[in-house]
């Protein structure tokens, strides 16, 4: 491995911690009392009507454009935009879109995605 090709590695694994974080806070700090379940601020911000869903798609538009920065290929940059779309447009639907939304967790999804493509 080169110096440069370990400097990257670590760079990227520094992302992935961040990206870590940033899923978790997004899917998962929350836990529902009484269930076995955790839900983050994405579902959250898709219970305000209009516009929720629209800023929980934008928010975490942030994955795939950390794996753009990292040398992702495109066509793994354009599944992780699919998946978020996809996930704001069924959470548009009332009640189902906001269940659908806290079960269906895009972020830690994409950076699981991004981790395999990388290798770290």
């Amino acid at each position: 491995m080169t110096a440069n090709a370990a400097g990257s590695n670590a760079s990227n694994s520094e992302v992935l911690e961040r990206l870590d974080q940033f899923a978790y806070w997004m899917d998962d700090c929350i836990r529902i009392p009484g269930l076995d379940v955790r839900v983050g601020l994405d579902p959250i911000l898709g219970l305000v009507p209009g516009w929720g869903d629209a800023a929980g798609a934008i928010i975490s538009c942030y994955v795939p454009y950390q794996a753009y920065r990292a040398g992702a290929p495109i066509s793994l940059i354009f599944t992780m935009l699919s998946i978020i779309v996809v996930e704001a447009v069924v959470g548009t639907v009332p009640v189902v879109g906001d269940l659908v939304d806290a079960v269906i967790k895009s972020n830690k999804m994409n950076v699981r995605m991004m981790r395999e493509e990388l290798g770290v």
